[in-house]
């Protein structure tokens, strides 16, 4: 059954209840209001800076968007981009791309006009949705960029060279277009985060789509009554595939537009969020305010907050420890996964699992699991090796890349790239990157493990540790460390923490510097190796 079906059954069954809201609490401090009220989207009457959409509504701005590509001749097999900030416009692009029986391709708002063209090209997109944010950076290429494709501008301003979203839509029918779509259809594509160069496109049918919404309303009980606060980007598998366990249960969500701790905590006290997904980076920030008394828990109304959840990245067991003397009647859950296995839920810890923090968990709904050596042949408990999962929601492959998707495609197995072990409960643990691990002397070292360790010291805010080269020993262990806002912290105070590590695992350089995160809160290790690495070679290269 597609997601579209849900949609629409939300719709005739919910129609009036509100189905998604929009905070923009950075509007409300500046004054600036970027968006404008158009056609079925009304603002409260307090509140200018927050907007909220019904279900029926939801649906009847998908219809129209899809009979206007319909009447344009987008069918199945066309593609179709979406470059846009969280917005309310958002989702009802996307469900309006999928009842055309096209394609939907989410593009990541970091992109640069280079990184936008090539993943247009890479995807055949026959249309480019983009927001007011984007005009800039699409001028650039438009040239290019509008030679086999239209462009269609989605906010207030609509510059000469794109078509204008309102006027499109405004007169096409609001009922659901005759078109059969199917679980054996293509659905998506969405790209790799990028981290190793250019993105690959993954593309994926729609029943990974459901199967997606299933795992989300399965591992977190998502109820009517739920409100789930969407705060990272809608473009990535992650933030979309949970709010897919709204969309089965009917209930609302919030899509927030900023990411300081105060913004968070007033969102789910105002709209009474009970499930919030965070990263790695807010959940250190809102814990940091509350240690320096920046923020109060009593100042907001949290109580019916039964869910915090992380994925994306290793999450420290120390923060988790620290996050629960806050919040200490939080549920708590860690979900892995991948773009290729259409995002979070292949592995989960489980609310119930709180005793294993540290582990990434165990085979998600639907899921299986298992860790493989170089030769393919399974692994003992508590030795390491590649993860692999395998389920409904694996990929079609990388589009228009046989020879990459061979290499991680294996008799309907996908290889992860991560290293992991498995403890004699069955409960994964992420080591690290294939293709991060560190090799100093022909000792292989995982950077996540010195990680974790070196987030134990209350001084540090954030850190990444990675491989510099070494004339002698091939690699050296970096580490790169943000510390603390209004905290000072030495290299020689770093150094006699880390005497409690073996010393091979101890740091050799330190570096204090910000951590680079992308937009889902992964480090991006090879632009951090990019800019240190060569400046360690060179270094080593002048020496005698």
């Amino acid at each position: 059954m597609p997601v579209i079906d849900y949609l629409e059954r939300n719709a005739r069954i919910y129609g009036d209840e509100v189905a998604l809201v929009e905070l923009n609490p950075e509007q409300q401090e500046s004054g600036r209001i970027t968006w404008k009220e158009y056609e079925l989207i009304q603002p409260t009457e307090k509140q200018a800076y927050r907007r909220e959409i019904t279900w029926k509504v939801f649906d009847e701005k998908a219809n129209r968007l899809a009979n206007m590509l319909i009447s344009r001749g987008i069918k199945k097999g066309n593609k179709i981009g979406i470059l846009m900030m969280n917005c309310l416009e958002w989702l009802p692009i996307y469900f309006g791309i999928l009842k055309t029986g096209a394609v939907a391709v989410p593009l990541n708002f970091r992109y640069t006009s280079d990184e936008i063209l090539y993943c247009a090209d890479l995807a055949d997109l026959d249309i480019l949705f983009f927001g007011p944010e984007f005009i800039g950076r699409i001028e650039t290429i438009e040239d290019k960029l509008a030679l086999n494709r239209v462009l269609i501008s989605v906010g207030e301003t609509c510059p000469t060279f794109a078509e204008n979203y309102r006027e499109l839509v405004a007169d096409y029918s609001s009922e659901a277009p005759d078109v059969v779509v199917t679980d054996e259809d293509e659905g998506a594509i969405y790209f790799s985060s990028g981290t190793t160069g250019f993105p690959k496109a993954i593309l994926h049918k729609h029943k990974s789509l459901m199967h997606a919404a299933s795992v989300e309303q399965k591992h977190h009980t998502t109820g009517k009554n739920d409100c789930f606060l969407c705060i990272p980007p809608l473009y990535h598998t992650g933030a979309k595939m949970h709010w897919m366990g709204s969309l089965l249960s009917a209930s609302r969500a919030v899509l927030l537009r900023g990411t300081k701790p105060q913004y968070i905590l007033d969102a789910v006290s105002k709209e009474h969020c009970t499930i919030v997904w965070l990263l790695v980076p807010w959940a250190q920030d809102i814990l940091d305010a509350l240690d320096r008394g920046e923020i109060k828990l009593s100042d907001y109304n949290l109580d019916q907050w039964r869910l915090m959840h992380i994925g994306a990245q290793p999450v420290p067991k120390s923060l988790i420890k620290r996050w629960l003397t806050y919040f200490p009647k939080h549920q708590y859950d860690t979900n892995y996964g991948l773009s290729e296995s259409i995002g979070p839920g292949c592995v989960h810890l489980g609310v119930e699992n709180i005793d294993k923090v540290g582990a990434i968990g165990i085979p998600g709904y639907g899921w299986e699991c298992k860790i493989i050596d170089e030769n393919g042949s399974p692994v003992a408990k508590g030795e390491t090796g590649e993860l692999c999962v395998k389920g409904t929601g694996v990929m079609v492959c990388y589009y228009k890349n046989p020879e990459a998707t061979n290499e991680v495609l294996k008799d309907g197995w996908l290889l992860t790239g991560d290293v992991a072990k498995e403890d004699e409960d069955g409960f994964i643990f992420l080591v690290d990157r294939k293709k991060d691990v560190i090799v100093s002397g022909g000792e292989n070292l995982y950077p996540v493990e010195i990680e974790d360790f070196l987030m134990k010291n209350d001084k540090i805010k954030d850190v990444a540790v990675i491989g510099l080269p070494d004339k002698r020993l091939g690699e050296i262990e970096g580490a790169i460390i943000e510390v603390k806002q209004g905290e000072t912290l030495t290299e020689d105070e770093v150094n006699e923490f880390c005497l409690q590590l073996p010393r091979y695992k101890r740091p050799r350089e330190i570096i204090f510097a910000p951590v680079l995160r992308n937009a889902t809160g992964k480090i991006e290790k090879p632009k951090l190796r990019g800019l240190y690495g060569q400046e360690h070679l060179v270094d080593f290269e002048n020496q005698d």
